[in-house]
């Protein structure tokens, strides 16, 4: 019994002594939490291309690596890069979240709300034409029937660009707004004397024109001067046989401009599906092709678009801490809630290391109060006045004695309270010795 209320009294004196910490970090704790940033939807939708192109097939990757992460990652098809831009643009639900974007000449780069995460791999200008009409040069397009690409994309805004170089305008020439498969097609049926692509080497099209007999490939003998004219293209080389060793194609090595795709975010994109889409990035692209050595893509060039500071980092640092370590989910519920370290800083870990202290205090202050009294009386024995108060002291004493009798401690502070009830029986024993010498 004796034990159990002994129990009480100290798991009270602790409650009095730690709640008020307890509420100032709660207290904090609520504060803070109102800076923890939303969680990431687990939806995005991405603007590609055609079914046919390189954009759709890589971003079908894209989707299986998101999956793995449980992000559901919705593909729209488009007739390319400009149409991926209106996309991007959209304030409705009509919109994208991110796309890919043919790099050099989409943008002025003062588009606000969006956002590169980095350029992806080369582009080429592909010019395919009939063998049986040779074209050496783009100003041999001259009076020809060309198809330059779908009304929005990429295709059209170069191919536009680079045959105005060479005077190869409407009124001069029949340009076709047609790509992907079937300007394929119908440069296969003779409906055409040629047809520019801007594509990776595995777009089908692409892949298919370079493996037919029938059909030829320009090589940019010109490319010096391109260059100089539009800085954002770059040279490459298909070297010969490389496509097809026995049947040595292309029959020698040919130069090809080249932009770059870049991935574009809007952005309001959430931080860590950024972070995701970078790492999907470097999986897909970060092995190289064609035209790319293994870790040139994706890069932090050759872009149009401000970078977004997750790509800054990502580029500089790699992977977030958390997610090189941790499930997906699990990295950006931590990252989400660190900002509760502030008040886990700021106030636990002081009050935690006070707060034993202040429970010291306040348990010893029960005991330590009665002292002031009982040192005046003390030393009031010493005095000439003392014998006439003896009286009134040991009338103090008594009531001192009858009050700490009823002082409730711990068991771990029980001995220095009976120091102190020692202590009182010892200045009363002095002045009853005080008092016996009065009346002798």
């Amino acid at each position: 019994m004796l034990k159990k209320i002994a129990l009480v009294r100290s798991s009270k004196e602790h409650l009095l002594t730690y709640i008020p910490a307890v509420l100032i970090t709660v207290v904090g704790f609520i504060a803070a939490f109102q800076y923890v940033g939303p969680a990431p939807p687990a939806r995005l939708v991405m603007g590609t291309g055609l079914p046919e192109g390189a954009y759709h097939k890589f971003a079908q990757q894209y989707r299986e690596i998101l999956a793995r992460h449980g992000i559901d990652l919705e593909l729209r098809n488009t007739a390319g890069s400009m149409e991926n831009l209106k996309l991007l643009r959209a304030d409705d639900t009509q919109g994208v979240d991110v796309a890919f974007v043919q790099g050099g000449m989409i943008s002025s780069g003062n588009d606000e709300g969006l956002l590169s995460l980095g350029s992806l791999y080369y582009e080429p200008i592909w010019v395919f034409y009939r063998s049986e009409t040779p074209i050496r040069r783009l100003s041999d397009l001259i009076g020809r029937r060309v198809a330059i690409g779908e009304q929005g994309s990429g295709t059209r805004v170069l191919a536009q660009r680079l045959l105005a170089n060479n005077t190869v305008i409407d009124n001069s020439s029949t340009l076709l707004t047609m790509g992907g498969t079937k300007s394929a097609q119908a440069l296969r049926a003779g409906e055409l004397d040629a047809a520019m692509f801007v594509a990776s080497r595995q777009s089908q099209p692409v892949n298919e024109l370079l493996q037919d007999p029938s059909i030829g490939l320009m090589s940019f003998e010109r490319a010096g001067a391109y260059l100089q004219l539009h800085r954002f293209l770059s040279s490459v080389i298909l070297p010969e046989g490389v496509v097809n060793l026995q049947a040595n194609i292309p029959f020698r090595d040919t130069v090809l401009l080249a932009t770059t795709t870049n991935l574009v975010v809007h952005a309001d994109v959430h931080p860590a599906l950024v972070d995701l889409l970078l790492q999907a990035a470097e999986e897909v692209h970060g092995e190289g092709g064609y035209f790319e050595q293994r870790g040139e893509f994706p890069a932090a060039q050759y872009l149009d678009f401000p970078l977004s500071k997750e790509a800054r980092r990502f580029y500089k640092s790699g992977p977030p801490f958390f997610q090189r370590y941790l499930p997906f989910w699990t990295a950006t519920l931590i990252d989400r809630l660190k900002v509760l370290l502030i008040p886990f800083i700021a106030l636990l870990l002081p009050l935690a290391k006070s707060m034993p202290p202040v429970y010291r205090w306040r348990v010893r202050s029960k005991i330590y109060r009665w002292y002031r009294t009982l040192n005046t009386v003390d030393k009031g024995l010493y005095e000439e006045a003392a014998l006439p108060q003896v009286g009134e002291y040991l009338a103090k004493l008594d009531e001192m004695e009858h009050e700490v009798a009823k002082v409730s401690v711990p068991l771990s502070y029980a001995e220095e309270l009976y120091h102190l009830r020692v202590h009182i029986n010892l200045v009363q024993s002095k002045l009853r010795q005080l008092q016996r010498q009065e009346k002798s």
